[in-house]
């Protein structure tokens, strides 16, 4: 019969080997995950220039060429609309708007027949 102190060196010496550290079932480098961003409007400003309102807006992510729509407000009022034909090499579009007096002018722009995005110009109380 083995004493209890060599056993326990024993027994410390056969468990060394389970504490060691080693790659267990995680890929040490993962897969890269692929993303597509759907397309969105990364800038848009609305600013008054005089008589004109210009809107400036520019479009990124991946997408089918098609037409960037505007439709312009004031209040609740609808003053018009315009559109731009966009592709790859094409992504960014400017729309103006005359408009002699202040009010509280917003413009929706879609693209798609999505809308991605509402610019506001608020120059009386709406």
């Amino acid at each position: 019969m083995l004493r209890p102190a060599l056993r326990l060196t024993l027994l410390c010496l056969l468990a060394a080997p389970l504490t060691a550290c080693r790659y267990a079932f995680v890929p040490a480098v993962p897969t890269p995950v692929e993303v597509a961003l759907p397309v969105r409007v990364t800038t848009a400003t609305l600013v008054r220039q005089g008589d004109v309102l210009t809107v400036q807006a520019q479009v990124d992510g991946r997408f089918e060429p098609d037409y960037l729509r505007v439709q312009w407000f004031d209040g609740s009022r609808s003053l018009g609309q315009d559109s731009v034909y966009l592709d790859a090499a094409q992504r960014r579009a400017s729309f103006r708007l005359d408009a002699p007096q202040k009010g509280a002018y917003r413009a929706v722009l879609s693209f798609g027949g999505v809308v991605l995005r509402q610019v506001e110009l608020y120059e009386v109380q709406p």
